[in-house]
């Protein structure tokens, strides 16, 4: 069992049990033993809604016995309280698995995962640092005004150049 702690101070334990994956499926048609394959672990990791839905559903019960609603506990999600539920939640996952290899291939594929997302984040940093960013809004932006006095290639004359029907 992992444990994590949402913004508002309460500390919750994240286990994945047969009846945590029913429940998640009952409640929001998502069948956790995808993460097997992958593709649920990228949904998870980029879509923050869904991976807090996720989580309260398998927390439901102790939500329950504090009387915390799903929009109290999705009030008390953001930033490293995210982070850490994610890693909670994928952590129990690969735990989960009865088999030692499919253990060991979900690990391999979640450490896979987060060192991509880990080089995906220093190359944004590097832009932003480099100034490349900056570079390319610029051009960007001047590629799309209209030089100061003129217009754009494309637009058609002035109306008094139209000759009339």
């Amino acid at each position: 069992m992992k444990t994590f702690t949402d913004n508002a101070g309460r500390t919750w334990t994240v286990s994945i049990t047969v009846d945590a994956i029913k429940r998640v499926r009952g409640l929001l048609d998502v069948d956790l033993l995808e993460v097997v394959g992958g593709k649920l672990i990228d949904r998870l990791i980029t879509d923050p809604v869904l991976l807090c839905d996720i989580v309260y559903a398998v927390c439901k019960p102790e939500a329950d016995a504090q009387s915390v609603s799903d929009g109290d506990f999705g009030r008390a999600m953001a930033g490293d309280a995210i982070e850490h539920a994610t890693t909670a939640l994928l952590e129990e996952l690969v735990s989960f698995s009865p088999s030692p290899r499919d253990r060991a291939n979900l690990k391999r594929v979640l450490d896979t995962t987060r060192r991509v997302m880990d080089k995906a984040r220093d190359l944004v940093e590097q832009r932003i640092e480099s100034g490349e960013l900056d570079r390319i809004a610029e051009e960007a932006l001047n590629q799309s005004v209209p030089s100061a006095g003129g217009l754009s290639g494309n637009s058609p004359g002035s109306l008094a150049s139209i000759p009339p029907p």
